[in-house]
C-alpha cells in the first residue's frame, strides 16, 4: 500500500510539472533582436531591411543619446565594439558620430555602414513595420523619453500598433507610461537578477527574461497573471537550444539572433 501511494504521488507530481499554462498571445512573436545581425552589421538600417523581408513581428531597437541629444540606434555604451571608432556615444555630436562607420565581416567580406539616427529608421519603414524600442537612462536620468515620444508623433507612429517600449529602467518605464499610457510596456530583467515575485506584481503587461532565467515554473506563474514572457538570450552559441527549450513552456515572444531558425520552430 505504502508502495502505491509513493507511486501515486510521483505520478501526480509528475503530471503537475507537465501542465503548461497557455500563451497570453495567440502566436508566438519574433523580434529581429539588432535587426538580422547573423547576416549584416547590427543595428543598421539594412540588417533591419533584411529582417523586414523575413517577416517580422517586430524590429528591435536600443536607444542611445549623443552629446547634442540625437537619438541613434546604438546597443552598447560606447562605438568601440562595433565601429571603426572609439569612445562613448555621449561624448560625440551626431556629426561627429558620423564620422565613424560600423564594420563587421560575413563569409569573409567586410561590410560597412553608418550607424543610424533612429528618425532615419523611422524615415526608411514608416508604418510598414512594428518597433520594439529599448530606452535606458541617459547619465542617470530620464533624458530621452520625452524626445522619443516627439519623434513617434512626428512619424505618425504613437500608436500599439507601430511600437512597444521595453527597459531593464522602472524610472524610464514610468516616464514613459506617464507621456502616454497608451502604449504597451516591458520590464526586462537582467541575467541572473530576476525576481518572479516583482514580475508578477508589477503593472507591466510584459516581462522580458533572459532564456536561462526561464522555467516553467516562471512561465506558469506570469501567464496566470496574464503577463507575456519575452526571451532574449545572452549566449549566441547556446541560443538555438535554449530556443528549442523554452519553446516548450509556450513563452510568447523571442528576441532571436537566428530570424529563420526561429520561424521554423515555431511552425514545426
Amino acid at each position: 500500500m505504502l508502495v502505491f501511494l509513493l507511486l501515486a504521488g510521483l505520478s501526480l507530481y509528475a503530471s503537475a510539472e507537465i501542465n503548461i499554462e497557455p500563451k497570453v498571445v495567440d502566436k508566438a512573436e519574433i523580434y529581429a533582436h539588432r535587426g538580422a545581425n547573423d547576416r549584416f552589421n547590427e543595428s543598421t538600417v539594412t540588417a533591419y531591411e533584411i529582417a523586414a523581408r523575413d517577416e517580422v513581428d517586430a524590429l528591435e531597437l536600443d536607444l542611445r543619446m549623443t552629446e547634442d541629444d540625437e537619438l541613434v540606434v546604438m546597443h552598447d555604451v560606447s562605438i568601440d565594439r562595433t565601429t571603426n571608432g572609439s569612445g562613448q556615444v555621449s561624448d560625440y555630436t551626431f556629426e561627429e558620430l558620423m564620422e565613424f562607420e560600423t564594420i563587421e565581416v560575413f563569409q569573409q567580406e567586410e561590410k560597412r555602414e553608418a550607424i543610424p539616427a533612429l528618425k532615419e529608421v523611422f524615415q526608411t519603414f514608416g508604418k510598414n513595420e512594428h518597433y520594439y524600442i529599448e530606452t535606458r537612462l541617459v547619465n542617470g536620468k530620464t533624458e530621452m523619453e520625452k524626445p522619443l515620444i516627439e519623434l513617434l508623433k512626428a512619424y505618425g507612429l504613437l500608436d500599439e500598433r507601430y511600437v512597444s517600449f521595453q527597459s531593464f529602467s522602472e524610472e524610464s518605464l514610468e516616464k514613459l507610461q506617464d507621456l502616454v499610457p497608451s502604449i504597451p510596456l516591458t520590464l526586462l530583467f537582467k541575467r541572473g537578477e530576476f525576481n518572479l515575485q516583482k514580475a508578477k506584481i508589477g503593472a507591466y503587461p510584459a516581462i522580458g527574461i533572459e532564456a536561462n532565467d526561464v522555467s516553467l515554473q516562471v512561465v506558469n506563474e506570469l501567464h496566470q497573471q496574464g503577463k507575456e514572457v519575452h526571451v532574449y538570450f545572452k549566449d549566441v552559441v547556446t541560443q538555438k537550444q535554449e530556443q528549442k527549450r523554452v519553446q516548450q513552456y509556450d513563452v510568447d515572444g523571442y528576441f532571436t539572433d537566428f530570424i529563420g531558425y526561429t520561424k521554423k520552430i515555431l511552425e514545426e
